[in-house]
């Protein structure tokens, strides 16, 4: 098995294919194929060129957005986002590029929660930093090892407050030690100008940067779950 920097190599430097559109998706999507030195990695492309404009996004980021949930998967030790580069080139140009987790689509986040229902708090802070505006039911998945994945980022990091999620079964619990240790981590690398603070505001904007810090930090300071303050705090549909 290909360890994630082998699948990111493959992603941004392999050969490129893609094998058809996925479905149900409001943008472009492809199933896609990367391939390098005998690895292939089966991908979702993304490219800017599929995204139809929004208006509460501005055109042409959605991309950024899916890579820059990566990175702060990453940096802030959840694991959650299956690999995911941006890549120039591919048959519709530039694009996020993730790796495609095999998965059963009727085992999303409503079967899961109740199977494993300690395993989603940690996800839940992840949406909130993020501030993820379109958390489906569908958008979690497991693999056939049983590890658990988040897909679907491009409406994330938006200036004002978008969050709609279907995990909410933790609005008003405490965050517990573990959780606010490892949002403390996160907010010290997202503070570094050098770093990852840094870096997000190239992918998105100074200011989408500045208020991904300041998501965390407000977590941080609260140390307990938001409670959804009206029906429109809810995806649609929700799976």
């Amino acid at each position: 098995m290909a360890s994630s920097h082998e699948i990111l190599e493959v992603l941004e430097h392999g050969s490129f294919e893609t094998v058809g559109l996925l479905p149900y998706s409001s943008n472009h999507a492809f199933l896609a194929t990367a391939c390098l030195d005998g690895v292939e990695v089966k991908a979702v492309y993304k490219p800017r060129r599929g995204e139809r404009p929004l208006w509460d996004f501005p055109p042409g980021t959605l991309a950024a957005r899916e890579f820059a949930a990566y990175l702060i998967s990453e940096e802030g030790e959840w694991g959650v986002v299956p690999p995911t580069v941006l890549r120039t080139g591919a048959p519709m140009g530039e694009g996020s590029v993730q790796q495609f987790i095999d998965h059963d689509p009727n085992r999303h986040y409503f079967v899961l929660a109740e199977e494993r229902p300690g395993d989603f708090p940690s996800l839940a802070a992840f949406d909130i930093v993020i501030n993820n505006a379109d958390r489906k039911a569908g958008h979690v998945i497991e693999d056939a090892a049983g590890r658990l994945w988040a897909v679907d980022h491009g409406l994330s990091f938006n200036l004002e407050d978008k969050l709609r999620t279907v995990i909410w079964e933790f609005a008003a619990d405490p965050l517990g030690a573990e959780l606010v240790e490892q949002l403390v981590a996160l907010r010290d690398k997202l503070l570094d100008p050098g770093g990852l603070g840094g870096e997000l505001g190239t992918l998105l904007s100074p200011e989408e940067a500045e208020a991904t810090l300041h998501r965390t930090e407000s977590l941080i300071d609260a140390g307990r779950f938001p409670v959804p303050d009206s029906e429109y705090r809810l995806p649609w549909p929700l799976v």
